[in-house]
């Protein structure tokens, strides 16, 4: 974690305004992950953001949910968001990766993946770096994913990397009962 305290706090139930009130709803019944209550300080961005994020989430996404989460969270992992690794770990999880697969996001594309899986890897590598896609790991891409699906690596990359600014901006802490990844301690 960057930060180990909010620049911008989450907000408590009894201090939301109705506006933000409403724009919370989307995410009950259930607990209200930090991310939300704090991004609530901007209702109307928030409603919008998790429209696009809801698509990133969805089936609408040609990405299968396991290559999705490889996607997400190597782009956190690069980010060094703390907040996002921890969330996308159990997502990751449910979504048919493994614990040694979730290690090995950490150390890249030659750490034993299959071609497609490394194709990912090398493509949020790339677009974090250069916020570009390069021929070779493009033409990777499609020898395994259709065009739509190379399209939202792009689109679920982008859109994880603003989620990786925005929670490190603003010092979104991690939610009760989650376990900070050494391997993130200290960014």
């Amino acid at each position: 974690m960057r930060l180990t305290k909010p620049r911008i706090a989450p907000i408590a139930d009894a201090d939301l305004s109705p506006e933000q009130s409403e724009a919370l709803e989307a995410f009950r019944p259930g607990p209200v992950l930090n991310i939300f209550r704090t991004l609530v300080h901007a209702p109307k961005a928030l409603s919008r953001f998790n429209a696009w994020g809801g698509y990133v989430l969805s089936r609408r996404n040609d990405l299968p949910a396991r290559e999705r989460e490889i996607v997400i969270l190597r782009t956190g992992f690069l980010c060094k968001s703390g907040y996002e690794w921890t969330q996308h770990v159990r997502i990751g999880l449910a979504s048919g990766l493994t614990e040694d697969e979730i290690a090995r996001l950490k150390k890249g594309a030659d750490a034993g993946w299959s071609a497609p899986d490394a194709a990912l890897i090398r493509a949020s590598d790339e677009l974090h770096a250069d916020q570009f896609i390069t021929e070779p790991t493009w033409a990777e891409l499609r020898k395994h994913f259709g065009e739509k699906a190379c399209m939202d690596v792009v689109f679920t990359a982008g859109q994880y990397t603003q989620v990786s600014m925005m929670l490190n901006t603003f010092g979104v802490q991690l939610d009760a009962g989650q376990t900070l990844d050494p391997d993130l301690k200290g960014f």
